[in-house]
């Protein structure tokens, strides 16, 4: 037996008994969603699509109303017409904000890809900056813990939304959990009772027992490709919170007036319903995949954030490397132990909304759904692979110590 082979024996064992503290959370999540589209009396009428306008559309205002039950909100807006995560946040940005309005960063600098949204790098023509609108940002403390006392202090102006976002995105600050979330917002609303929370969900989705809008946020955002399309949906994205500011989202998508009265859902509304009902399993599937891979690479000897036995509350986990060979030697497996595109090989490269080049390994069914198994990272150091996803265990674990075989050889 190779040394690889006895570590992998060994954390079977180990990850097992993490598994079970999240039983209860996926049961509880998939009885949600089953109410949910028993409530709105799903029909299989509701699942066939619309071309042109798309007026009239009754599955995909089914479709908006699972989504709002399923996140305990007024309203939702559900669409393949939302091209990403980055997509459905900067319509919520966009459509809410005007301009002398301040948005306000509690966590420090948001994901690289909101960088340009709100002005914060070159290049970003047409960002909230440039259309007046005001950018605060509070950086964490260094043990990764809020600032309250310069929250508090930045509080004390009008603020007209508060940005959360509550994955770790790239980096390797702890990811905002939804215990200390409902304590945020309770802060936030004693001080600012009008201030709208808005939460970045991306990667969040199913992976606690609650939504962020069932615990003190206004609206929410997210990518259809990520946990809640279930590994089905083949794009789009959504959003869900109160009813206001999910139509100030809907007329940026479309046009004032227009809203959400139009979208056509095409061939992809049967793969949108289906997609949910199964993400609360396959979300917990990529949880224990994490799980597993953070066991791994710390037996490995590698620096893991979370810890295996953290709270989770997103599907991503990252492994510092510390260095640009090991970094694409891990993607490198994870691209070999692919079902599609398993002889290409990844390389570094820019992509549109990045600051630095980017690596991704993902060999994916839908590209660039991160809710099947895939690795990426900026170039930069410390050198970090994040990896998320994973419909099934079993490929994760294979990708996993393919993986790891690479790393392996790097000296």
């Amino acid at each position: 037996m190779s040394d690889l082979e006895s570590v992998i024996t060994t954390i079977d064992l180990a990850a097992e008994k993490i598994y079970r503290r999240y039983t209860q959370v996926e049961t509880a999540n998939h009885r949600k969603v089953l109410e949910a589209f028993r409530e709105v009396r799903v029909s299989s009428h509701h699942l066939q699509g619309s071309t042109g306008y798309g007026y009239d559309d009754d599955g995909r205002d089914a479709l908006d109303q699972v989504y709002a039950r399923v996140f305990g909100t007024e309203a939702a807006l559900v669409r393949g017409q939302i091209t990403c995560g980055t997509h459905a946040i900067a319509l919520c940005l966009y459509g809410i904000l005007k301009p002398g309005d301040v948005l306000l960063s509690v966590q420090g600098r948001p994901y690289d890809t909101l960088e340009k949204v709100i002005g914060m790098r070159e290049g970003g023509e047409g960002s909230l900056l440039g259309m007046g609108v005001r950018y605060q940002q509070v950086d964490l403390l260094p043990n990764g813990e809020f600032d309250w006392a310069n929250i508090e202090k930045a509080l004390q102006q009008p603020v007209k939304m508060v940005l959360l976002q509550r994955s770790c995105g790239y980096s390797t600050r702890p990811s905002l959990d939804l215990t200390g979330m409902a304590r945020l917002c309770r802060f936030i609303k004693e001080r600012r009772p009008e201030a709208i929370i808005f939460v970045d969900n991306c990667y969040g989705e199913f992976v606690e027992a609650s939504e962020p809008t069932e615990i003190g946020a206004d609206i929410v955002a997210g990518s259809l490709i990520k946990n809640p399309g279930g590994g089905l949906a083949p794009t789009g994205g959504y959003v869900a919170g109160r009813k206001n500011l999910v139509k100030l989202a809907a007329d940026r998508l479309t046009a004032p007036g227009i809203g959400a009265g139009v979208g056509p859902t095409l061939c992809w509304q049967r793969l949108f319903f289906q997609g949910l009902y199964l993400a609360p399993h396959m979300v917990m599937e990529a949880v224990r995949g994490a799980i597993w891979g953070a066991l791994l690479f710390r037996e490995l000897g590698f620096e893991v954030f979370p810890a295996p036995d953290a709270l989770r509350t997103d599907i991503i986990q990252a492994v510092v490397l510390g260095s640009a060979e090991r970094l694409q030697a891990f993607c490198r497996g994870v691209q070999k132990a692919s079902p599609v595109d398993s002889h290409v090989t990844p390389v570094p490269s820019p992509l549109p909304g990045y600051g630095h080049p980017v690596i991704m390994a993902a060999g994916t069914f839908v590209q660039g759904a991160s809710l099947e198994f895939t690795a990426d990272a900026p170039l930069r150091e410390p050198y970090v692979a994040y990896f998320q996803g994973g419909l099934s265990l079993n490929h994760t674990k294979i990708g996993l110590v393919e993986a790891a075989r690479e790393v392996l050889q790097v000296r």
